[in-house]
């Protein structure tokens, strides 16, 4: 099957929540049997959390590159192209290795009860981890407990902060959203633990064998797009823009020194990483960020990003959303801080119209955008000292990518 067809096979299992969203573990253990469990015997961590769990393992996987590692990271949703979910030493796999896992997977996938889109993607992971790496970062699609990942058996977890988010799968209190997180802790393996909510936090030390807590941090120095601080005598510069990243960056390498890396390397492989779509500027004059706050917590780490550094600045806002999104917490946390606002919606199914989230949130200097290339032409109109972030879904940031 080639790279096109099985892309299209994918998209047609379903890749909303809704229409393609199976929980449960049985099929995966199903579809693990079948391929030879591929899962086992293998090395990895298991990074779970409801921000920052993606710039948390690049982070993880860059240190671990820099140590020697042949290193998987396998991360979700993509922002252009389903390679970008399977990496192997920072590359995403062809487009050939894709379809070639694909087609292996499709191969022994029951026809009357065909593993999801995410299933199938992380079937097709493990098997070309086990091929080639020496370990890998795991990053969850969605909770933790039920996740199609949660048939591994790493050596380390993770569990970034924990807030609220996809509340209709997940329960509708921070403790149960916790507990679902908590659901890839296991018996006799460490688990490396991020600052929590006092009710998550509890839940999560609770399910923990043995928690790992990141160290206090010193002369720290934060710019509009990185930071630097010390941690246990060693530098380390932090790549990725936002205070929250600090917090991030701390897991990541309490988790590396978990694994046994030197400080030394973790500092190094820290400098290295990347993480496209989260504060990433992409354009100057005016100035372009792309950044996929797309829930309370995120909206909250931009909206304090914006006032600590651009609030001198013009400030124009591009906003698009999914509707099974908190759009009136998300809004009323950014808007305000527009000085004009482009709402539009990205080329997804489950895109809230734009019409729909002013009804929500009216701005005085509102206008809509069809499409994101409209809403794209009408930011080149900004002023050449503005700041335009592309914002709320992490859809609307790969179509900009894309463009």
């Amino acid at each position: 099957m080639s790279y096109p067809d099985s892309v299209r096979y994918l998209y047609a299992l379903g890749n909303e929540l809704k229409a393609g969203a199976k929980f449960g573990l049985e099929r995966m253990q199903t579809l693990m049997a079948a391929l030879g469990r591929p899962e086992q015997g293998q090395r990895f961590v298991h990074v779970a959390g409801t921000n920052g769990k993606g710039s948390t393992s690049a982070m993880i996987a860059s240190v671990l590159r820099e140590a020697g590692y042949n290193t998987g990271l396998y991360t979700s949703p993509h922002l252009v192209s389903p390679v970008e979910r399977i990496q192997i030493n920072g590359v995403p796999v062809s487009e050939d290795e894709f379809a070639a896992a694909f087609a292996e997977v499709h191969a022994v996938a029951e026809e009357e009860d065909h593993p999801s889109y995410f299933e199938t993607v992380t079937a097709m992971a493990f098997l070309l981890f086990a091929r080639h790496c020496d370990i890998s970062v795991i990053e969850v699609g969605l909770g933790g407990r039920l996740d199609a990942t949660n048939v591994i058996t790493p050596e380390l977890c993770v569990i970034t902060p924990v807030s609220f988010d996809h509340e209709a799968y997940l329960g509708n209190t921070i403790e149960a959203i916790a507990s679902e997180k908590a659901g890839i802790l296991k018996p006799g393996i460490p688990a490396v633990i991020a600052p929590q909510l006092p009710g998550a936090e509890a839940v999560i030390l609770k399910a923990a064998w043995k928690a790992i807590r990141s160290g206090p941090v010193e002369n720290l120095v934060v710019t509009a797009e990185d930071s630097a601080f010390v941690s246990e005598g060693t530098r380390f510069v932090c790549p990725l823009a936002g205070r929250h990243q600090i917090e991030n960056a701390q897991t990541a390498i309490a988790a590396c020194r978990a694994l046994g890396i030197d400080d030394g390397v973790i500092a190094q492989g820290m400098a290295k990483a990347s993480w496209p779509g989260r504060l990433e500027v992409i354009q100057r004059d005016p100035t372009f960020i792309l950044d996929g706050a797309h829930n309370p917590s995120g909206a909250a780490a931009l909206a304090a990003h914006i006032r600590e550094f651009y609030s001198r600045k013009p400030v124009w806002l591009v906003y698009g959303a999914m509707r099974d999104k908190a759009i009136e917490e998300v809004t009323s946390q950014l808007f305000p801080l527009a000085d004009k606002l482009i709402v539009t919606a990205p080329n997804f199914p489950r895109a809230l119209r734009p019409q729909a989230i002013l009804d929500v949130h009216p701005h005085p200097n509102a206008i809509i955008a069809e499409t994101v290339a409209e809403a794209r032409a009408l930011a080149q109109g900004a002023q050449a000292d503005a700041a335009v972030f592309f914002t709320g879904s992490l859809f609307l940031v790969g179509e900009m990518k894309a463009l």
